[in-house]
């Protein structure tokens, strides 16, 4: 199963996806791994993260991954597992940052197969979360807009792939797309 998690800065989506992915773990019997994307470039950044990892627990397995995440959903995480990224929007401004010149629809195109498989293997849970950046003003800077973009169309190719998708706002979950039970089949004819 994937879940996507949306939400603006501050929304409460990253205190909802990790209770949302411990109860998951819980209920499922999985283990727990954590795959943050944030590079700790400044002491604010350390703090931020120090302060995460203390909110976690002990009991999730880490991973740092701030550009190679397509590569490291494919082929780093052990299963059976809840894998939760946090977070996507992170990665992608990384991405900018080091990389201006690639191709984004190449780039998405390559994490969106990387997460094919979380569809369909039940020994696996994918739990993605993302600001949802398009409900402030257009930026006025062309970098700006070009994140700004990318990140929208991201998060549509996501959403579409995602069997679940959460918006969160004012700490507050709604659905926006409720996916399946537990026990219950992808196949919607019976």
């Amino acid at each position: 199963m994937i879940h996507l998690i949306v939400g603006g800065a501050r929304s409460g989506k990253s205190r909802f996806a990790l209770q949302w992915a411990t109860q998951r773990a819980l209920e499922r019997q999985l283990n727990k791994q954590f795959v943050a994307t944030a590079e700790r470039m400044d002491g604010e950044m350390s703090d931020r993260i120090r302060r995460h990892q203390q909110e976690r627990g002990s009991d999730w397995q880490l991973a740092e991954v701030p550009l190679e995440l397509a590569d490291y959903l494919q082929h780093g995480v052990q299963q059976p597992a809840v894998v939760l990224v946090d977070c996507l929007t992170l990665w992608l401004n990384n991405q900018l940052y080091h990389h201006p010149e690639q191709d984004f629809d190449d780039l998405r195109q390559t994490l969106e197969r990387s997460i094919e498989r979380y569809q369909s293997d039940s020994a696996l849970d994918l739990v993605l979360v993302a600001n949802e950046v398009g409900l402030g003003v257009v930026p006025m800077g062309e970098t700006s807009r070009v994140f700004v973009d990318q990140a929208g169309w991201l998060n549509q190719a996501l959403a579409q792939a995602a069997d679940r998708v959460s918006f969160v706002a004012a700490g507050l979950p709604m659905t926006l797309k409720p996916g399946t039970t537990e026990g219950e089949s992808h196949d919607h004819s019976h």
